[in-house]
């Protein structure tokens, strides 16, 4: 069997139905819409999550908690990724991008000490108070940006 030799199973696809399209067709005039009401009408329809007047099951139900719209998303890096770069190689944002570390900058990117460091590094990039001294003991440096 080849890909250009597949086929759906017999009776599986259907052609779309055409509607509007004379009174002959089964679908014509109102174009199954039904006679007047909300639904009949051009941009008609209830919004998502309506239920007829009911009160909503979102508001049914009790809430609990607080949300920080202001919360800034940090992306974190845990000081083992950088075993990849090649002694005495400056890391920036750039380079992390590039080499696939990371693959989005929300509001800062931070170096966390998740696990050893073998490499002996410049990182400029934000790190925690420890894996700054992980990365001093290591011979390298960290450059405040």
């Amino acid at each position: 069997m080849k890909l250009n030799e597949l086929s759906p199973a017999p009776g599986s696809n259907h052609s779309s139905t055409r509607v509007g399209r004379g009174t002959g067709s089964g679908k014509g005039k109102t174009s199954g819409r039904g006679h007047k009401g909300q639904n009949s009408r051009s941009g008609g329809g209830v919004r998502p999550g309506f239920e007829g007047g009911q009160m909503p099951l979102s508001r049914r139900l009790p809430k609990r908690g607080f949300t920080n719209i202001w919360k800034k998303k940090i992306v974190e890096i845990p000081i083992e990724a950088l075993n990849v770069f090649d002694d005495d190689t400056v890391v920036t944002l750039e380079l992390l991008w590039e080499s696939g570390i990371i693959n989005q900058v929300k509001d800062g990117v931070k170096i966390l000490n998740n696990g050893e460091l073998t490499k002996k590094l410049t990182v400029c990039v934000a790190a925690s108070k420890t894996a700054v001294e992980q990365i001093n003991a290591r011979g390298g440096k960290v450059e405040v940006i």
